[in-house]
């Protein structure tokens, strides 16, 4: 039986290819007697003519990779294409770069090793883009001999401001037991 007609007629219809086009077994002579557009719709309103669903690619794969890549795997230096700045966006390395150099100088503030002024012109220094790391404001400030107090004796000061805590905070803890 040749339903080529047929065939070009409903593709026209569904806007689809030839081969998408699907008769329905049992009403073939229905589809058969169909020579006009109109009698295509009917039977394509009725479900004799179907279009069959479009073939994709499969993101199955694709998908297994990414979640594999959000783990941090298949990041290796054979599966990488283009440079480090196409990688790692250049907004995203001066975010890192900036938040790290000034965790760094409110740790310095904090610690009483540099004074309050000094600490506000070395942060407008490093959002201007001065320093090019942790390392060069370690540098710069040696240089110009900023630091308060010696990194020893500070040490020693952070151990025993450690302890005084630990034994506060331990304190307050016996208390709460010993009033319940």
């Amino acid at each position: 039986m040749k339903l080529t007609l047929q065939k070009r007629l409903a593709a026209k219809i569904l806007k689809c290819s030839e081969k998408r086009v699907v008769f329905e077994p049992a009403r073939l002579e229905d589809v058969k007697e169909a020579i006009t557009k109109t009698d295509v719709r009917l039977l394509i309103g009725e479900g004799v003519i179907k279009e069959k669903p479009k073939q994709g690619v499969s993101r199955v794969r694709a998908n297994k990779r990414r979640i594999q890549r959000r783990k941090g795997l298949r990041k290796g230096e054979g599966s990488r294409k283009g440079k480090v700045n196409a990688r790692e966006s250049k907004k995203q390395a001066w975010m890192k770069k900036i938040r790290a150099q000034r965790k760094f100088l409110k740790q310095l503030k904090k610690g009483a090793l540099i004074k309050p002024r000094m600490y506000k012109k070395l942060y407008a220094k490093s959002k201007g883009g001065f320093f090019r790391n942790i390392k060069h404001i370690k540098l710069y400030i040696q240089e110009n001999k900023l630091i308060l107090k010696s990194e020893k004796e500070n040490a020693v000061g952070n151990v025993k401001d450690a302890k005084k805590a630990k034994k506060a905070k331990n304190a307050k803890k016996i208390g709460k037991i010993k009033k319940t």
